[in-house]
């Protein structure tokens, strides 16, 4: 989908683009990608980086235009992983501004892009929209680390008492999450630096502000990236010894069951047999030989729960 705003705000939407104008590009068909390359100029080659889902962030800086890529958190449940990230593009010329992403997102949504409270705000800032783009992908990453850590903690409620691999490979799942939210926010941190070095001259005391929030928020997310990554590292060899370990007390189980049932099954063999007992001609018998075999299995009960084998 291929929207054009007036500016910066994201609220006063126009049909044709003019200068000064910012264009949001979110899950773009052919034929926009297309319109990009042919109507405002953006190198084909440019925009196929931007839709490579495995793009690394950087910044370039050409004679006509510049080029900002960052990684950005994506919530998705069908796509092996819960979360996982993919670039966004900053593509800058002298007229216009345009935002381009292959997937639905939180940083940049379709129904209510704009980064600015104000609703009938008009910002040309472009650096100012730049920054807050990053200020938001690091909140985004922030509340999906929050939703991973409660994701986790289920996952070790269930995994306590699993003898099954079903839990530890979700728990591999937040772990790979992990991986990708932590390469992701390094490379932003690298570009956030080289943003700051390059248009520090240029950069009001406001900006220059929200920059420090922007990377300071980046550097929270990787730190508690991080954190929960050593964490759940530790707590997967741990809970693969508690599954281990589970399966061994049920089998364990199951072989007192299976010897507790064994006794009744020899008395029943033994006075089954075709041979003198001295019980053949008795009435009661049958009743002696099945208040036996409960005694004896009760018996063998108290024994194991004694020795806690049951």
């Amino acid at each position: 989908m291929l929207k054009i705003f007036k500016s910066f705000g994201g609220y006063s939407e126009i049909p044709q683009a003019e200068k000064g104008c910012w264009i949001n590009v979110v899950q773009p068909t052919q034929a926009e990608l297309n319109q990009l390359q042919e109507e405002f100029q953006v190198p084909a080659d440019i925009v196929q980086d931007i839709m490579d889902v495995d793009e690394r962030p950087r910044y370039e800086v050409d004679e006509d235009w510049s080029l900002i890529i960052l990684r950005i958190p994506v919530e998705s449940p069908n796509n092996g992983v819960p979360y996982y990230t993919l670039p966004l593009g900053i593509f800058r010329s002298n007229e216009i501004t345009i935002t381009l992403c292959s997937t639905v997102n939180q940083v940049l949504p379709l129904e209510k892009p704009a980064l600015y409270r104000g609703q009938t705000l008009l910002v040309h800032d472009e650096l100012n929209f730049i920054i807050r783009l990053f200020l938001r992908s690091g909140s985004s990453y922030l509340q999906y680390l929050k939703q991973i850590n409660h994701q986790t903690t289920q996952i070790e409620t269930e995994l306590e008492k699993s003898v099954r691999n079903k839990e530890l490979n979700k728990l591999l799942k937040m772990e790979k999450c992990l991986v990708f939210f932590i390469t992701s926010l390094k490379a932003n941190e690298i570009v956030l630096a080289k943003l700051r070095n390059a248009l520090k001259k240029n950069m009001t005391e406001l900006n220059e502000d929200l920059l420090e929030d922007a990377i300071i928020e980046n550097k929270q997310a990787l730190e508690m990236s991080q954190i929960y990554s050593d964490i759940q590292s530790g707590m997967m060899d741990a809970f693969a010894s508690v599954i281990s370990n589970n399966l061994n007390v049920r089998m364990k189980q199951l072989a007192s069951i299976s010897i507790i049932l064994m006794i009744p099954t020899l008395v029943a063999s033994l006075y089954g047999m075709n041979v003198p007992n001295h019980l053949e001609s008795n009435t009661w018998a049958f009743p002696v030989i099945i208040i036996f075999s409960v005694a004896l299995a009760t018996l063998g009960i108290i024994i194991f729960r004694k020795k806690e084998l049951f």
